[in-house]
C-alpha cells in the first residue's frame, strides 16, 4: 500500500476530486492549508492571517491510500487535473504504508481500503 499526499491549488480541488472519484478512488481526505516556499505563486500569494510572518498561497492537501498497482494511475490523474502550468501548482508525495486497519470491523491490509 502507498499513501499519496498531494498539495494542489485550491481552485483545482473539485476537478481533481471528480477525476479520482470517477476512476473509483473516492475515499480520500481533503485538508485546506497554506503553503509557502520558493515556488509560491506571487500572483496568488497573500499574507497569511494565521501566520502573519509568512507569504502564503491557499492549497489543499489530498491524502489517499491506494494499492501499489494504482499509484501511477492516481498520480497521473492528480498531475493532469491539478496542473495550471504556473509555478506553485503543488507537489505529490508517495510513501509506503506498512499496515492499515479499519476501526469499524478490524479489516486490515488492502481490505481496509
Amino acid at each position: 500500500m502507498r499513501l499519496i499526499k498531494a498539495y494542489i491549488r485550491h481552485i483545482k480541488v473539485e476537478e481533481v476530486y471528480k477525476a479520482l472519484k470517477s476512476e473509483g478512488f473516492g475515499a480520500m481526505t481533503l485538508v485546506e492549508c497554506e503553503g509557502t516556499g520558493k515556488y509560491t505563486d506571487s500572483e496568488q500569494g497573500h499574507i497569511s492571517e494565521k501566520y502573519p510572518f509568512a507569504d502564503a498561497c491557499k492549497v489543499t492537501k489530498i491524502e489517499i491510500l491506494v494499492s501499489q498497482n494504482n499509484v501511477k494511475k492516481v498520480v497521473a490523474l492528480i498531475r493532469e487535473k491539478g496542473r495550471t502550468g504556473y509555478k506553485g501548482d503543488g507537489m505529490i508525495l508517495v510513501s509506503p504504508v506498512d499496515e492499515a486497519y479499519k476501526i469499524k470491523n478490524n479489516d486490515s491490509g488492502i481490505k481496509s481500503i
